[in-house]
């Protein structure tokens, strides 16, 4: 019997938006890795592009410590600097599930701290069934 599995969904990540024209952006992604949908991101200071929300702060990306926005596309910038649609602002309900943290994030009270950062600017994860 095959299994088929299915990419995650904007549906799947993005649970309430009270006004998407007012809570979406576009922006620039710093380049040298593929995002995946629900990418919780941290913006650059010296740059303003953003990357992966660390769990400390990293040398050369300042400022991206701090989680401020989800990705709502899966976006390949391996190559070279790509633009995504981002969640930056709410109300907004996302499913705590479909975030996706930077690698360095591993621990629970790591999560549980972007989360909270998240909230700062209206992007509420939640546990959802």
């Amino acid at each position: 019997m095959h299994v088929l599995t299915a990419s995650p969904t904007l549906g799947d990540l993005l649970k309430f938006e009270l006004n998407a024209s007012y809570s979406r952006e576009t922006v620039t992604l710093k380049a040298g890795t593929s995002y995946p949908l629900g990418s919780v991101l941290g913006r650059i200071s010296a740059s303003g592009e953003y990357r992966l929300s660390p769990a400390a702060e990293v040398v050369g990306d300042e400022g991206a410590e701090v989680a401020v926005a989800v990705l709502l596309d899966a976006v390949d910038a391996t190559d070279g600097v790509a633009t995504g649609l981002i969640a930056a602002r709410g109300p907004v309900i996302l499913a705590d599930t479909a975030l996706v943290f930077d690698a360095s994030v591993d621990q629970p009270t790591e999560r549980a701290a972007k989360i909270v950062q998240l909230a700062t600017v209206g992007l509420v994860a939640r546990a959802t069934v």
